[in-house]
């Protein structure tokens, strides 16, 4: 087991592990809106499979939202 922090929560998992793997461990909610950040750096959508995790890593997973009003 590998200890990697998700959204600044400590998780252990199994490796080998790549981002889409972690996304669907984690049950994100609208994969296909998400932006995932691994050690602090964008992650391309194209790469998220050929993207190894590995200990200590960190990822978030954002979710840019639209709205409000402008005055």
């Amino acid at each position: 087991m590998a200890k990697i922090y998700v959204n600044g929560d400590a998780q252990e998992v199994s490796l080998p592990l790549n981002v889409s793997e972690l996304i669907q461990q984690n049950n994100v909610v609208q994969p296909d809106m998400v932006s995932v950040q691994v050690n602090e750096e964008f992650a391309e959508r194209e790469d998220w499979e050929k993207i190894q995790l590995k200990e200590g890593d960190k990822v978030d997973f954002l979710y840019f939202m639209g709205g409000g009003t402008f005055k």
